[in-house]
């Protein structure tokens, strides 16, 4: 060490290599001091059981009768999570998508009629249409298609959502016959993200960390 200089208290690294200073070494009473570090821990991804999505779609009476916050309030109170929602005005083409399975069905015309009745979004009309969109003038209601996310959460939901005769379902308690039965839920892991795809862009998904999970799953 020449004179005038001093020797810096993180002296060597191993294999005799030079250790250099902290990234911020503050004077403590005339000597060089390592500084703090602090460690920020970031959220824990999700364990895959707890990523398993589902589709939920409001159907148009569930909102001509003001029932949306009741519908989702019963899913946030159950422990879910939801990642994806939009309210628009569904057309023929994507109507006859999500419900192919029922395209020879003598009621099918009814339901399609009944699925695309609504006025225009504005934040979705550029996608479905011009003015007016493609339900015709006169439409009264959109439905309100959601994406939710939990363990077990296709059976969960599927079984919440139930039948008019069933009491405590969301159709048992709010509903009193299947042609205005308020809501769609996917009936398999499978159908719903082939439903999801219907519905929603990939991008429009929202991956975000539950804070409460601990509480509701001890993960």
């Amino acid at each position: 060490v020449g004179a005038g200089s001093h020797r810096q208290p993180w002296g060597r690294g191993a294999a005799g290599t030079a250790r250099g200073p902290p990234a911020a070494v503050p004077v403590c009473g005339g000597v060089l001091c390592p500084a703090a570090v602090t460690v920020t821990r970031g959220p824990r991804a999700a364990p895959p059981t707890l990523r398993e999505k589902t589709l939920v779609v409001a159907k148009p009476d569930a909102l001509q009768r003001r029932l949306l916050g009741d519908i989702i309030q019963r899913f946030e109170r159950r422990g879910f999570k939801l990642v994806a929602m939009k309210l628009l005005q569904a057309d023929r083409r994507l109507v006859d998508q999500h419900y192919e399975q029922l395209r020879l069905k003598p009621f099918y015309p009814a339901l399609v009629a009944y699925m695309t009745s609504g006025p225009v979004v504005a934040m979705v009309r550029g996608q479905f249409g011009g003015p007016g969109g493609r339900g015709g003038p006169g439409d009264s209601a959109v439905p309100v298609p959601q994406v939710w996310e939990g363990y077990n959460v296709v059976w969960c939901i599927r079984a919440m959502v139930g039948d008019s005769s069933a009491v405590g379902t969301i159709r048992g308690d709010l509903s009193v016959h299947i042609t205005r039965n308020l809501v769609h839920a996917s009936d398999s892991v499978e159908t719903a993200q082939q439903e999801i795809g219907f519905w929603f862009q990939r991008d429009e998904l929202v991956a975000w960390d539950s804070r409460d999970r601990d509480n509701i799953y001890g993960l």
